[in-house]
């Protein structure tokens, strides 16, 4: 088993440039799956109904792709042009504000050297973040990238989620039968645990992208669309995007409003966005289904990332949730072993 493991990791590196239409695809076919099996339960032949979801998702897809594409290019556009206005309207901003510190604790607390250094970094800060997103948004591998996955990724999908049943009953009969009940619950268990964490957090994120791109736009802040599409995003990673998000649009609204008003109604639009999802969106979502930890999820992303760029991004949470569901099997089986009812006694 470790060989087998090492040998799918070393695959998995080798390979790891061209994986991810296809574990992308394994994504929506593991998505899609309850719903066709409802279609093909109601008479509906199961590859006719692989066909129309796959086929409704692309087009859904690429409907958005073709709305929202030549906006967020506008807004980039609108980012680049304003960038020397806001990079000036902050400076200003961080100069008053460090002015008022220096009057309040004396220049050995704050000088003007800190004043102009900070105010240097953030807009070199500011020029990277506009760059960056024209680069990405506007570049050739980025279109090259997206072609690839509306050719491949469909395929791929609809053949997987065609045979997805039969590909999970070969793959069980491959089960060594002395384990095989084990291994099939233990499976079952992480199929629960991941489909709630998915699904859930995909469905708050959708959410939170309509919610933060009408309500950066209804405060009046510019790059209002494709800030807010960006942080609902990146509330897939919980915390870490919301808060990336908050600082990123702080800075924009200080950049064009020039003023604290501005700068509360867009903390304003987050701190909302963070109680609904926190209190409403996520608990009906999700609820108490979901046992992988935000630290773990967070700590599963990054590594991901890291090792496998994002194909590791793809593949870290469901490897948390079949790592999560096997650490609470071997803690239950440690917790009723004689190990830890009755260790054995040194001495007298």
């Amino acid at each position: 088993m470790l060989g087998l493991l090492a040998s799918a990791m070393f695959l998995l590196w080798l390979f790891s440039a061209i994986l991810t239409p296809f574990v992308l695809a394994g994504c929506i076919a593991y998505f899609l799956d309850p719903v066709a099996t409802r279609m093909n339960r109601l008479g509906l032949p199961r590859g006719v109904a692989a066909l129309l979801l796959v086929a409704g998702l692309m087009a859904a897809a690429l409907l958005a792709l073709l709305l929202l594409y030549p906006l967020l290019i506008a807004q980039v556009g609108t980012l680049l042009a304003r960038l020397p206005n806001y990079v000036a309207g902050i400076g200003s901003a961080i100069q008053e504000g460090m002015a008022a510190l220096e009057k309040r604790f004396g220049p050995e607390v704050m000088d003007t050297r800190l004043r102009d250094l900070a105010v240097s970094q953030v807009g070199a800060i500011l020029s990277f973040m506009g760059t960056a997103a024209t680069r990405v948004i506007g570049g050739g591998y980025a279109l090259l990238s997206v072609f690839t996955l509306v050719v491949v990724t469909p395929v791929v999908g609809f053949y997987l989620l065609r045979d997805w049943p039969r590909i999970m009953r070969r793959i069980e009969s491959w089960l060594p039968r002395r384990y095989a009940r084990t291994l099939r619950q233990l499976a079952q268990e992480t199929d629960r645990v991941l489909s709630a964490w998915l699904r859930g957090q995909l469905l708050c994120c959708a959410l939170l992208c309509v919610y933060y791109a009408i309500g950066l736009s209804a405060v009046g802040l510019e790059l209002g669309l494709i800030l807010g599409l960006t942080s609902g995003v990146l509330s897939f990673i919980p915390y870490v995007g919301s808060m990336t998000g908050l600082g990123t649009a702080l800075l924009l609204a200080l950049g064009q409003f020039g003023t604290w008003e501005g700068v509360g109604m867009v903390a304003a639009v987050f701190v909302t966005g963070q109680i609904v999802e926190g209190y409403i969106i996520y608990p009906r979502l999700l609820g108490h289904r979901v046992e992988l930890h935000a630290v773990w999820v967070i700590f599963a992303l990054f590594a991901g990332g890291v090792a496998f760029g994002f194909l590791g991004v793809l593949l870290a949470v469901p490897m948390a949730a079949a790592l999560g569901v096997l650490a609470r099997y071997w803690l239950r089986r440690y917790l009723e072993s004689p190990l830890y009812l009755d260790p054995p006694r040194t001495g007298s």
